[in-house]
């Protein structure tokens, strides 16, 4: 069986068979989760099915269901409607995800020869817009940041989430070579997509990250970009769980409700969009392959549109007396 290291340290497909009973389904999930692993799935994306595919296999377990011929649409469907009280419709739907890709795995390997999805409905999902970080909640937990290092390091992630609009396990997996500190250009090795991609610092965000490599003696471009301090002295990369310990524990020393660390994302993309950048820009800094997954990251408010419209009006800009074409960028309010 193949071993991948999850984000805290933890070997997730291992894990699986320590919590699961020794049948057929349970055997049958640890070989996908390998199938993934060899293909060079990311540890997120290894966590994101033993999560959400081990209760279902627990579930089919208590049902009496050890044979994964047997898993049908009547099952699937009981299985989904249990979900439905403790959680939202997209955690449903993310639980529903998962087993159709585990269903695939299973028609692929021939072990079923029907997909029994195909007569289950997807739950239904308002695609409604995320709520981005709070630009006063991220000013406040700058400022919390000392002059430490510690609170150096600190300083330079949360600005680099910012400005960067990364996603937390691209940002723990930089090391000190793949970013240019004089233009700001790092490149992003691992992505969600697996595709290299470019993203940029602005100038204060700059001089954070320089003002922390500076605590560092003889830096080697091989070295994780940020550093996990423990109380031992030892120090070892910064892990998922060690980042999202940083916010939560910046947050309660600025007094604020803790971000989620996609909520920087959120918040870089609907920032860039107000003060003016281009969809296909943004897509591609974002690493997103369509508009629609995209779109989910802008949530814009009646006064964004507004402005859009006041600059770009066809009947202002057809019958209104001695006005010039405006242009179509609408500036940060952020």
């Amino acid at each position: 069986m193949g071993r991948s290291e999850s984000a805290n340290g933890g070997d997730v497909v291992s894990t699986l068979g320590k919590s699961v009973a020794d049948d057929e389904v349970s055997r049958e999930l640890s070989e996908f989760l390998a199938d993934l692993q060899s293909a060079g799935r990311s540890p997120g994306t290894l966590r994101f099915y033993t999560q959400k595919l081990r209760p279902f296999t627990v579930w089919l377990r208590d049902q009496g269901i050890a044979d994964p011929r047997q898993i049908g649409p009547s099952c699937i469907r009981l299985f989904m409607t249990r979900l439905r009280p403790q959680h939202s419709p997209g955690g449903c739907h993310a639980y529903w995800r998962a087993i159709r890709a585990f269903v695939r795995f299973l028609m692929r390997e021939g072990v079923l020869e029907q997909n029994p999805l195909l007569a289950v409905r997807a739950p239904t999902v308002e695609e409604q817009p995320l709520e981005p970080v709070d630009p006063q909640a991220v000013t406040a937990m700058v400022a919390a940041c000392d002059n430490s290092v510690s609170g150096l390091r600190d300083k330079s992630l949360l600005l680099a989430l910012l400005d960067t609009g990364m996603r937390a396990g691209e940002a723990t997996s930089l090391h000190v070579g793949d970013v240019d500190l004089r233009d700001g250009c790092i490149l992003v090795r691992r992505s969600k997509s697996r595709r290299p991609r470019s993203v940029f610092l602005g100038r204060e965000s700059r001089r954070a990250l320089n003002a922390y490599l500076r605590t560092r003696s003889a830096v080697a471009p091989e070295e994780p970009l940020w550093l996990a301090y423990h109380t031992t002295g030892e120090r070892g990369p910064l892990s998922y769980t060690g980042l999202r310990d940083i916010v939560r524990r910046r947050a309660k020393q600025a007094g604020t409700a803790a971000p989620t660390l996609h909520s920087f994302r959120r918040g870089f993309a609907i920032t860039m969009l107000r003060a003016g950048a281009d969809i296909v820009s943004l897509g591609r800094m974002m690493g997103h392959g369509s508009l629609p997954v995209l779109m989910r990251y802008l949530k814009q408010e009646t006064v964004d549109l507004q402005r859009v419209h006041a600059c770009c009006s066809p009947t202002d800009r057809l019958f209104g007396r001695g006005q010039k074409p405006q242009q179509s960028g609408v500036t940060a309010s952020w």
